[in-house]
C-alpha cells in the first residue's frame, strides 16, 4: 500500500507493516543467565582474569626450573592459614548459591540476608590471608621464588578484595535501596564471580602450599 492509498483508505491494513505497533510494556526490563548482558561480561572478565592467573602459574614452574633448589633459601610455607583459608572459601559456596537462588526468584530480603553472609565469609578471608602472607617463610623481593609466590597470592587477594567491594555495596543497595529489579541480576553474577574466586584459588593453594613439598 502506497502513501497515496493510505491517505484515501483512513482503515488500517493489517497487512500493512508500517502501521503495526508492537507494544513492549510487558516485557521484562532483566534477565538471568545468558540472557542477559551482565553474564557475558561476567564471563568475559573470568576468562581475562584466569588466563592471567594461569601465566602467573606457568611462570612459577619455569622459574623452578631454572633454580638450582626450590623453594630459593626459604623453607616451605607453612599449610595452617592457607588450608583454614581454603576450608572458609569452600565453605562459604553454601551461602553464595542461596543468594544466587533467591535472587533468581525475586526474593529480595532472603537475597541480602545470604548476600551478608556471603560478606562475612570474605572478610574472614580477607583476615586470615594476612596471616597466610606472614607464613610465606620468604620476602616478595628475597629471590625468584619470593617474587613469584608474593605475586600469586598477591593476585587472588585483588580478585577477593574487588569482590568483597562488590558484594557489600550490593548487600548495602538491597536493605537501603533504591531498588531496581536488576540489582537481583547483579547479585546472581556477583555469585558467579565468587564461584570464579574460590575455584581459582584451588589450584594456587596447591602450586603455593604443595608444590614446594615435592
Amino acid at each position: 500500500m502506497n502513501a497515496d492509498t493510505r491517505a484515501a483508505n483512513p482503515c488500517p491494513d493489517p497487512d500493512d507493516t508500517a502501521q503495526r505497533v508492537l507494544d513492549v510494556r510487558t516485557l521484562p526490563t532483566f534477565a538471568f543467565g545468558h540472557r542477559s548482558v551482565m553474564w557475558w561480561s561476567t564471563m568475559g572478565l573470568m576468562l581475562i582474569e584466569g588466563t592471567v592467573f594461569a601465566i602467573a602459574v606457568m611462570t612459577y614452574f619455569y622459574l623452578r626450573t631454572r633454580a638450582p633448589a626450590w623453594p630459593m633459601a626459604a623453607d616451605a610455607p607453612d599449610l595452617s592459614w592457607g588450608t583454614l583459608n581454603t576450608l572458609v572459601l569452600l565453605v562459604s559456596l553454601w551461602p553464595n548459591q542461596l543468594a544466587k537462588n533467591a535472587a533468581e526468584r525475586g526474593d529480595r530480603a532472603r537475597a541480602a540476608l545470604w548476600l551478608t553472609v556471603c560478606l562475612v565469609s570474605a572478610v574472614a578471608f580477607l583476615v586470615i590471608r594476612g596471616f597466610e602472607f606472614a607464613s610465606l617463610n620468604v620476602s616478595w623481593y628475597a629471590n625468584a621464588y619470593g617474587s613469584v609466590v608474593w605475586l600469586l597470592l598477591g593476585l587472588h587477594t585483588t580478585h577477593l578484595i574487588t569482590d568483597t567491594v562488590d558484594t557489600a555495596v550490593l548487600a548495602v543497595l538491597l536493605f537501603t535501596g533504591p531498588f531496581e529489579g536488576k540489582r537481583l541480576v547483579d547479585v546472581s553474577e556477583n555469585a558467579l564471580y565468587w564461584y570464579f574466586v574460590v575455584l581459582s584459588w584451588l589450584p594456587i593453594y596447591g602450586v603455593i602450599y604443595w608444590a614446594p613439598r615435592f
